[in-house]
């Protein structure tokens, strides 16, 4: 389906892209998205992938506070692309906290969701949130978790954990599963839910948290890969390259 097809048939989405991380753990001595991955920095394959996805209309990219100029510079090539696309690109400043982060780029669109979608609807706005640290997700992830979320009200990719050890070392439950992003919601539902955390003065541990506890709507995930990896430790940067090569080689 071409952009102009999806607009057609009435499909909206919102991306936010978070980047606000300090990188500690992958031993960068910055912030890790900013991390050069086959050529560009780490955050940009995010962004670009986000252009791609069908119904686009606009990306909020998440900065560390006092990184939203260097952030800019190192997204140059994907807001030339964006431009073109006709896809509205915001960046604003993270909170403390990826509850925080997630508050404040929602505040930052809140204006542009449509309140006609807060009852679903046939084709409701849809706002997925995905991490920057997580270069390889793909556009027929991110369909299937909006296509999901317009369902059923909010969705997460999720894929199998085998051979995982409880702290004392004795078998975990057989099931388990990782929990990864996008993650997609209903944009009406989602900023309500978040508009009721902060009254609470409640943080969710991610976004799909807050959604299940506040929106009375279920989250379901779909079937991921662990190819969809978060870029935390030295080194999954190689591994990053390894796998994006063969992607790009495709």
């Amino acid at each position: 389906m071409t952009r102009e097809q999806s607009a057609q048939a009435g499909e909206v989405v919102s991306v936010v892209v978070l980047g606000a991380g300090s990188g500690q753990r992958v031993g960068a001595g910055r912030n890790k998205v900013l991390l050069e991955l086959s050529g560009r920095p780490l955050l940009a394959w995010s962004v670009r992938t986000a252009l791609r996805v069908p119904g686009i209309v606009r990306i909020v990219v998440v900065a560390a506070p006092g990184e939203e100029q260097e952030v800019a510079q190192a997204l140059g090539p994907e807001l030339e692309a964006a431009d073109t696309l006709d896809v509205e690109v915001l960046l604003t400043a993270g909170g403390d906290t990826r509850h925080e982060s997630e508050w404040r780029a929602l505040q930052a669109i809140a204006d542009r969701l449509d309140p006609q979608t807060d009852d679903g609807g046939d084709r409701p706005h849809v706002v997925a949130v995905h991490d920057g640290a997580r270069p390889l997700a793909t556009v027929d992830l991110y369909t299937a978790v909006v296509g999901a979320a317009r369902e059923h009200g909010g969705a997460l990719p999720a894929t199998p954990l085998p051979g995982v050890l409880r702290r004392d070392l004795s078998a975990a439950p057989v099931g388990l599963a990782g929990v990864q992003t996008p993650q997609a919601f209903r944009a009406g539902p989602l900023l309500a839910a978040y508009r009721a955390a902060a009254r609470e003065g409640e943080q969710g541990t991610d976004t799909a948290s807050t959604f299940r506890r506040h929106a009375g709507l279920p989250v379901v995930a779909v079937a991921s890969t662990p190819g969809n990896l978060k870029v935390t430790w030295p080194e999954d940067v190689a591994l990053a390259e390894r796998l994006l090569s063969r992607v790009t080689a495709d």
